[in-house]
């Protein structure tokens, strides 16, 4: 049988199928707990992934691209409910996936993507320092009073470490147990949803020691009210900088995630520059729709995507079905997961953080250049000082500053000899860190 024009067979039904349903699992833990984390109903996390999947799935370029709410997004987000509450937050979302269209228009994704990927990872090692970090509080139970509008993490987190003589242990066991259950999964068993398997192992330990936390409560399977919000004049100068800086981070999430997905699958070949600026065009639409409920910002999640194709998922399918198994799960058992403690989704929360403090580029650290060091360690530092736009602006700077560097070198070497440079000596420049 074929479809959309492609010849389709029942083998790659069922890739897609269980590359689907395998992503679903991973989305329904990690996507309560962003939510949570940003201070939105944890439901709205879900909520994210069933309202843009079929968007995405049939406007995007890459097949097997699968968004949903991600932890890239939790600064501007979390800082927008804090100042103006859940409509202020969709206010934000809704500004910035018009950005992505600007984008889109524009034709800036081709440029957007050439963001370097030293900076790239840094990024991912600061925002999964700064998950873990801010779920202190909850796994030790301490209910310190943090402050929130500060953007330095590591403030925040001194602020929770000097109340730990008020630790709930249940608490911590809670959340223990889903970060060690996880990455015993992980280890076990490399293609089952860690995380989930995780929070089933930390409630199952709950009930039978009789530990009692905050739970998440009713999830409700009901179309989620259109949110409302105001416009005023302060917004213009308030607003629109986060809602910029939101869709330049999930933009360059979007597109790096797709490079990613894309080399796992084996196709080195590198996108033509036209689909980037598609990807950002269906990725924005999806989001205006999304905002709308005020559901949070849908970017590229590369667990979920990995999770897919390692599953055997290969068509537009498999995100729809992505979102569908979402649906069922919900409708089915709602109830059980209303029953989840508060600290487990803490835990699944700092295990996702754990997993993306780039362990790999630690160890060869040492071995990089150095401009490519400098602008790793950079960025995932001021990811938890200032902000993650900044932090962005502060690693790309490194290479600035060399391009600014080489060719001072080269117009003083052209004033010295009054020669050109030869093609060696361009290169012997090149080289300089």
């Amino acid at each position: 049988m074929s479809f959309l024009g492609i010849r389709y067979s029942w083998r790659k039904f069922a890739g897609d199928l269980a590359g689907g349903g395998i992503a679903a699992l991973i989305a329904l833990p990690y996507g309560l707990a962003m939510a949570n984390m940003m201070g939105l109903p944890p439901v709205l996390g879900l909520v994210t992934s069933i309202a843009t999947a079929p968007i995405t799935a049939a406007l995007g370029r890459n097949p097997v691209l699968i968004g949903g709410t991600a932890s890239a997004t939790v600064p501007f987000i979390a800082k927008s409910v804090h100042s103006q509450g859940i409509g202020g937050a969709a206010k934000v979302c809704i500004i910035a996936s018009v950005f992505m269209l600007v984008f889109s228009v524009l034709r800036l994704g081709r440029h957007i993507q050439k963001v370097p990927q030293p900076v790239v990872t840094g990024f991912s090692c600061g925002i999964g320092a700064m998950m873990f970090l801010s779920q202190l509080g909850v796994i030790f139970g301490v209910k310190t009073v943090v402050d929130r509008t500060s953007n330095n993490m590591i403030y925040q987190s001194w602020q929770v470490l000097t109340h730990l003589a008020e630790t709930q242990w249940s608490a911590v066991i809670i959340s223990g147990a889903v970060i060690v259950g996880s990455f015993a999964a992980a280890r076990l068993v490399p293609k089952a949803p860690a995380p989930l398997i995780g929070i089933v192992a930390s409630v199952a330990l709950a009930a039978v020691f009789g530990l009692h936390q905050r739970e998440v409560g009713k999830l409700p399977l009901t179309i989620p009210d259109f949110i409302g919000f105001s416009w005023t004049p302060a917004d213009v100068l308030k607003v629109v900088p986060e809602a910029f800086g939101l869709a330049f981070v999930s933009s360059v999430n979007i597109l790096i995630t797709s490079r990613v997905v894309e080399h796992f699958r084996g196709r080195h070949k590198h996108l033509k520059p036209a689909d980037s600026d598609t990807e950002l065009g269906a990725y924005g639409i999806a989001n205006i729709v999304a905002g709308i409920f005020a559901a949070p910002m849908s970017v590229g999640i590369p667990a979920r995507s990995l999770a897919n194709v390692r599953c055997g998922g290969t068509t537009r399918l498999s995100n729809l079905f992505h979102a569908a198994f979402i649906v069922g799960f919900l409708a089915l058992g709602a109830d059980y997961i209303s029953h989840i403690p508060i600290p487990a989704l803490a835990g699944v929360t700092a295990y996702i953080g754990i997993c993306l403090l780039e362990w790999s580029t630690w160890r060869r650290l040492k071995r990089m250049r150095r401009v490519d060091a400098a602008a790793f360690l950079s960025t995932a530092i001021a990811v938890l000082i200032v902000n993650a736009v900044l932090a962005v602006a502060i690693g790309c700077s490194f290479y600035l500053l060399r391009f600014l560097y080489i060719n001072y070198q080269l117009k003083r070497r052209r004033m010295a000899a009054a020669i050109p440079v030869t093609e060696e000596e361009d290169m012997a420049v090149g080289s300089a860190r």
